[in-house]
């Protein structure tokens, strides 16, 4: 799992845009919650959940945010599959697009190798509305981990 945790911290380093510092707010936000966390690279917030059932969860709060007209999001990203290299296989590429079709907050992405569940919420949202979006991203990204990787648990 730590190998698998070090590609994608690895593959958020080349892909992104590098952000100058982590967003503060989003730091005291995490504290609010009593999250644990640690600041990568590119200044985003990496957490790993605990889940119920005994897996874990890999998430990340993006410090950038990203602006439309006045539309001003923040995305939290969640992996739940990944490739050694080359194309997602088809079966797997079509669950990821009716799954997203089936979200309520979120869809699914590729960053790389890795697909990724995103949640975009509002730059300004509220800690509790953080919160959910955090649980939203983790529990969407493992169960469709769970299926697609036969239960393995890699992120």
């Amino acid at each position: 799992m730590k190998t698998c945790l070090s590609a994608i911290a690895l593959l958020a380093l080349s892909t992104s845009a590098l952000a100058a510092d982590a967003d503060p707010a989003i730091g005291r936000q995490l504290d609010q919650l009593d999250y644990t966390y640690e600041v990568d690279a590119d200044g985003d917030y990496q957490m790993v959940f605990d889940l119920d059932d005994g897996r874990t969860q890999l998430v990340y709060v993006r410090s950038s945010i990203e602006n439309y007209g006045s539309l001003s999001v923040r995305e939290i990203w969640s992996p739940g599959f990944q490739v050694k290299s080359g194309d997602f296989p088809v079966a797997v590429a079509n669950r990821l697009l009716a799954d997203s079709n089936k979200a309520i907050a979120g869809g699914w992405v590729r960053q790389g190798e890795t697909a990724m569940f995103v949640v975009k919420i509002d730059a300004k949202a509220s800690t509790d509305q953080l919160s959910d979006a955090i649980d939203a991203a983790i529990k969407t990204a493992d169960k469709l981990e769970q299926e697609l990787t036969l239960g393995a648990d890699e992120f």
